[in-house]
């Protein structure tokens, strides 16, 4: 697991059951299907792993229940991300402790500080910490705009920040400014969902960190891409644009990615936990329409 990290890293859903509670079994059972589907890195208690709404006892029980599984096979990076400096650092050192190969992380999202309190933040749990950052640009959540001047400022200045996850639209535009302005030295990861993957590595960017729950088709589009075969990673992205579209929507995103893996096979509910919106059944009927539609496998076959 040498770095640079890149390729196609997976952010994780929590599973829950079907009274909202911790799925210790459908996490090792989802952590071992992303590696055999291809995922080259995991991400547990990003956003989309519902990470807000856990107790910080489940937050270190899951980022322990991922590395287990996944026993060195892949980079686990966990997100430690808290709107507390001090809860930011004892989280971040928890998980190094527990053997995470890396840390995303956010800036704090409650009291939002300014740009130097951003950098400070960064500096500060970087100091207390051994292993990378991922410095995390999601202004949807945070409501912390940071423009490229400042991600490379914090790379300058932190050494540990040497990754950086781009979530801040346009993304493609923003990965070729951080690529003028920090190099290669800073690796970066688009997410948004996987909209702009293909654009984003033809910018520059090193790899995709997201959650679409077809996660094999990533790997295809990248082990395409980083060969130089264009062509192949364009008819891959395109082909499940639709899916990787419907997947993304707004509000209720990571509830049809949890129904996907429902559907899969890889997660025995596709419970989330509130207050967050519920499926209707005609979004579950046009999700798996679409699957089908697109001839995707359900179950748990992992070939496309």
């Amino acid at each position: 697991m040498s770095e640079p990290y890149r390729g196609v890293y997976v952010i994780m859903v929590t599973p829950f059951d079907a009274q909202g509670r911790l799925d210790e079994d459908s996490l090792r059972h989802l952590t071992e299907f992303l590696i055999q589907a291809g995922a080259q890195g995991l991400v547990p208690l990003g956003i989309m792993g519902e990470v807000f709404k856990l107790s910080d006892a489940e937050r270190l029980r899951v980022a322990k229940l991922v590395i287990d599984q996944a026993a060195g096979r892949v980079p686990v990076i966990v997100g430690t991300a808290h709107s507390g400096t001090d809860v930011a650092i004892w989280l971040s050192r928890e998980a190094e402790a527990t053997g995470a190969a890396g840390l995303l992380l956010m800036p704090p999202y409650v009291i939002k500080p300014d740009a130097e309190g951003v950098v400070e933040f960064y500096k500060t749990v970087g100091a207390a910490v051994g292993i990378p950052v991922f410095v995390q640009d999601e202004p949807a959540t945070t409501g912390i705009a940071m423009p490229a001047p400042l991600i490379a400022r914090i790379h300058r200045e932190v050494p540990l920040a040497r990754y950086g996850k781009i979530e801040a639209a346009p993304t493609p535009q923003k990965i070729s400014a951080l690529r003028e302005l920090a190099g290669s030295g800073l690796t970066l990861f688009g997410g948004l969902g996987g909209l702009y993957c293909l654009e984003e590595l033809e910018r520059g960017a090193d790899g995709v960190m997201t959650g679409f729950a077809y996660p094999e088709i990533l790997r295809r589009l990248w082990d395409a891409f980083s060969i130089g075969q264009v062509d192949a990673a364009r008819e891959v992205f395109y082909r499940y644009l639709p899916l990787i579209k419907h997947e993304f929507q707004t509000g209720i995103g990571i509830a049809i990615r949890k129904e996907v893996f429902y559907l899969r096979g890889v997660i025995a509910s596709p419970t989330i936990r509130q207050p967050s919106p519920r499926l209707d059944q005609r979004t579950r009927d046009q999700t798996r329409r679409l699957i089908e539609l697109l001839e995707l496998p359900l179950g748990l076959a992992t070939a496309v």
